[in-house]
């Protein structure tokens, strides 16, 4: 049996858009999900780690509980912006994820069991933690672990979906759907690519917060700077390493593709890693010199843009995968112009909306610590 024959054939339904209109929105609202997300799972993390390995008790229970009560707020604007680059997903490339999901329904079923269990977990945290800080501190760490779960469970699927090739051994080697994609040598470089990349954003998260609290409390903002700043830096640097981790781990072909192969994401793999190197320099400075603007605004605008950047080469390192089984050309095409323009108008409207959201979350003054 050939991966020919393993893949379902491509929907007869006709696209409501062009196919390069789809395309755009599911990088554009990946990409704003990955925003969200990384802030959600790296506060967590810092979270956790400044309530159990800070040396100041006081300062990282107060960092602890000051984050904790943005994670129930991170997590629904995580999964809300998550859902319409699943649709896109599906939309495009449905015949291979929902596939790859069948082949491994169970630990694709888990993922809603987990974030339930997760959200309940925050949220008793975020509300009253401060009754019980011992037990908070553990329930935040079991409900960060969860995120993190999920995100690997989403990284196997992800891999399983560009490799037909692998679905019939798996699926019948377990039929009940317990299955990963643990032989996937990229799987586990992958995976830390993005979990390292969420604490850099993490660490971005308190320089907001410090900004946030600079002339309420400058003492305590200055602190958040140094954390966050420190943290920022320290994971950014990590990401050298485990970036090419992540390269060396794909077949030499997928490799060539960032080695010249494709002028695109060989681009925008040079521009990742000098954007990169010169927002830790900032980043850098602006901890020595307490410089909250350029902490707060310079290195998030620059690193956002690297997200961004790195969206699109993740996009072309799957279609290089699916090459043999993926032909955009064979979509057709029936353009719904009566629902298109209010569509794109009320799709702009709404991400407009989250980020005057996102904006007024920050400035309010609820965010710093009582």
């Amino acid at each position: 049996m050939t991966p020919t024959n393993l893949v379902p054939v491509l929907d007869l339904n006709p696209l409501p858009a062009p196919y390069w209109v789809f395309k755009l929105l599911l990088l554009l609202t990946f990409f704003l999900h990955l925003l969200a997300m990384n802030a959600m799972l790296g506060g967590a993390v810092l979270a956790v780690l400044a309530r159990f390995a800070g040396k100041d008790r006081a300062h990282g229970n107060r960092v602890f509980f000051d984050v904790a009560k943005k994670i129930p707020s991170l997590l629904p604007a995580t999964v809300t912006l998550g859902i319409a680059p699943l649709l896109f997903l599906q939309v495009i490339y449905g015949q291979f994820f929902y596939t790859s999901s069948v082949v491994m329904a169970w630990p694709w079923f888990s993922v809603l069991v987990m974030l339930t269990i997760a959200y309940y977990g925050f949220y008793y945290v975020s509300y009253r933690g401060g009754k019980d800080p011992g037990r908070a501190g553990w329930v935040m760490l079991v409900s960060t672990l969860l995120i993190t779960a999920i995100g690997f469970i989403y990284s196997n699927n992800i891999t399983l979906s560009m490799n037909p090739d692998r679905w019939a051994a798996k699926y019948f080697a377990h039929p009940n759907g317990l299955n990963l994609n643990l032989t996937e040598p990229s799987l586990f470089p992958r995976f830390l690519h993005f979990f390292v990349a969420a604490i850099a954003v993490g660490g971005l998260l308190l320089v907001f917060m410090a900004l946030a609290n600079w002339k309420r409390d400058n003492d305590y903002a200055r602190r958040l700077l140094y954390y966050g700043g420190k943290t920022f830096t320290f994971a950014t640097m990590a990401q050298f390493v485990v970036g090419i981790v992540f390269l060396m781990s794909l077949p030499r072909d997928m490799v060539m593709l960032f080695m010249g192969g494709n002028p695109l994401a060989s681009g925008l793999m040079v521009f990742g890693i000098v954007a990169s190197a010169v927002a830790i320099v900032i980043m850098s400075k602006a901890v020595r010199t307490a410089n909250i603007r350029a902490a707060a605004v310079h290195v998030p605008a620059i690193t956002a843009i690297v997200i961004g950047s790195m969206v699109v080469m993740r996009d072309i390192l799957r279609d290089a995968y699916l090459k043999p089984w993926f032909h955009p050309e064979q979509f057709t095409v029936k353009t719904q112009w009566t629902v298109l323009p209010l569509f794109l108008v009320l799709f702009v409207a709404g991400v407009a909306l989250w980020l005057v959201m996102m904006w007024r979350f920050f400035k309010a003054k609820g965010t710093s610590a009582s």
